[in-house]
């Protein structure tokens, strides 16, 4: 029992300070974008900076509106960090706090479940504009998760386990190399799961101030943030196993995480924010036929070798 308790306390301190580094790894990445220099006052080249914001910004008065519903509001965003560090528990490594046997679908569950506190954020908030972005980021969520599934389903295929341990073990080869639009697909799809930019409808600044977090300030809207990049980080570490064929807590599995995670911020500093019909269409439309194909060509194919 201690021992459970010790490796899962690891795990989620590391998982902390790799979203608190991320963080300045995103602006330093966005300044050089720019052409500027980022955070570099704060300790050698501002890596302090990031625990600068997290007392500066937990430190603040939160201020709650008269209309909102209080119990929810607060649930929210405490939810919210909950189900993106609980998805943290099918990490295939030594790390790992539970051996679990069907990983994958319980990590296509906590994805399901982390749209119900953007929902409920929205809703409690009281007010427009964050309603608006919960309703968006439902309608984006179930639209996503669609493909996503059909995705998961065409990899599972190739190994007939749902557990990411055994994908590890019976592949050696990079999947990234033979199904590369299927690569797209996926990387495409975490981006509108994550509400990354081109495809951050839910707190879209130009036309809904903030979106679903427009009311919170300073520790709820640390919980959030702390989420989004937690999640941002299971999704590259997810990539880089399903696709790059890395393993256990190796030099490989790092490098393949870090680039993935670049990818996610080169995006953010390069493509602007699509119009929300064509993201409903891109995912209707597009994703989800091509999926489908893979899907019943992988089957296909694997009967046809049984």
């Amino acid at each position: 029992m201690v021992y459970f308790i010790l490796k899962l306390v690891v795990l989620l301190l590391s998982v902390l300070l790799s979203v608190a580094f991320l963080t300045l790894l995103e602006r330093k990445i966005l300044g050089y974008i720019q052409k500027r220099k980022g955070p570099n006052k704060l300790g050698a080249k501002g890596i302090l900076q990031p625990f600068s914001d997290a007392i500066k910004l937990l430190s603040k008065e939160t201020l709650i509106l008269v209309s909102v519903n209080h119990l929810v509001f607060f649930l929210s965003p405490i939810t919210i960090l909950l189900v993106s560090l609980l998805i943290w528990l099918a990490f295939p490594s030594s790390l790992g706090s539970f051996e679990l046997k069907l990983s994958i679908i319980f990590i296509m569950c906590c994805l399901s479940a982390s749209v119900y506190p953007i929902l409920s954020a929205g809703w409690a908030s009281n007010s427009k504009f964050p309603f608006l972005g919960s309703l968006r980021a439902v309608a984006q969520t179930i639209s996503y998760e669609v493909s996503f599934a059909f995705i998961i389903l065409s990899l599972v295929a190739l190994t007939s386990s749902y557990s990411l341990n055994e994908f590890m073990i019976f592949l050696d080869w990079m999947v990234l190399l033979i199904f590369p639009p299927l690569a797209v697909l996926w990387f495409t799809s975490a981006l509108a799961e994550t509400n990354r930019t081109p495809f951050d409808f839910s707190e879209g600044e130009s036309e809904l101030v903030s979106g679903f977090n427009t009311e919170y300030s300073a520790s709820g809207f640390v919980l959030f943030f702390l989420a989004e990049y937690s999640s941002i980080l299971f999704m590259s570490m997810l990539t880089s196993i399903l696709f790059f064929n890395s393993y256990d807590l190796t030099f490989s599995l790092t490098l393949s995480t870090l680039f993935i995670a670049y990818i996610f911020i080169w995006v953010r500093g390069t493509l602007p924010r699509l119009r929300y019909d064509k993201l409903m269409a891109l995912a209707w439309k597009i994703f989800l036929p091509v999926a489908i194909s893979y899907l019943l060509f992988i089957f296909s194919a694997a009967a046809g070798v049984g």
